[in-house]
């Protein structure tokens, strides 16, 4: 039953659609852009100061005789390379016809079979995840099972308490933990802070790693969470000798 925004305020919605991640192709950046024929931003460009005017004629009188009716769609795709390049502009022949393949396959596809078998793949990728940690996650029905965050910060506090944490913050850089992955595991993750997630945390995709590859995540971050917890306690150890 869902109806886009787009279908119902036509004017002033601009629609962007992955299909990157929907088609499980995450490094091809595949995507698209769609506005109504008639739009608020052509109405907008076309009531812009006559200096300002002049400044987007000089800007694309290189691909149109007159620039001022150059539809903002347009404009885009020019400006996606440098204008002077626009005839190189947008997708690559091999992208275009993998979105032609997908779009045609979302088409005929009405079961939904191959979302269907992207998520069950996702899902199991999580469960492989945390059997290797091991954690006692609770089920949620909003999480999607496309990105995790383990949060360090969180298990050190259930686990080991708040004492832990307040040395890991003064003792350990947020960064330390996915160069240790990186450095003793060889296993690459993103620090969560960078996606609006707790510092102390570190973030996996489900989406471009093989399905074996999960449990190991678990058991190494394991691994670096239990050299925390071994360097908190030496510390401990080390204050009551003296």
């Amino acid at each position: 039953g869902f109806r886009s925004l787009m279908a119902e305020l036509p004017h002033n919605t601009i629609g962007v659609y992955s299909y990157s991640k929907y088609f499980g192709c995450t490094g091809w950046r595949l995507g698209l852009i769609a506005i109504h024929e008639k739009n608020v931003l052509d109405d907008m460009i076309a009531k812009l100061p006559a200096k300002e005017l002049e400044a987007l004629d000089k800007r694309y009188i290189s691909i149109t005789l007159e620039p001022r009716k150059l539809k903002m769609i347009d404009r885009i795709v020019a400006d996606s390379r440098d204008v002077a390049l626009n005839h190189t502009a947008g997708l690559s022949l091999p992208q275009q016809v993998m979105m032609t393949m997908f779009s045609m396959s979302e088409l005929m596809d009405t079961e939904k079979l191959y979302q269907k078998a992207c998520m069950d793949i996702c899902k199991s990728r999580v469960d492989s995840l945390l059997e290797g940690l091991p954690l006692d996650v609770q089920p949620n029905p909003n999480f999607a099972y496309y990105y995790g965050t383990i949060d360090f910060e969180f298990w050190l506090r259930r686990y080991v308490g708040e004492d832990m944490v307040k040395w890991l913050k003064k003792n350990v850089h947020p960064l330390d933990l996915v160069y240790r992955l990186a450095e003793d595991h060889s296993i690459v993750l993103l620090n969560g802070g960078g996606f609006d997630a707790p510092n102390w945390s570190v973030r996996v995709s489900f989406a471009n790693l093989t399905d074996d590859v999960y449990d190991d995540i678990g058991r190494a971050v394991r691994a670096v969470g239990r050299g925390y917890v071994d360097a908190f306690n030496a510390s401990n150890a080390s204050k009551k000798g003296k």
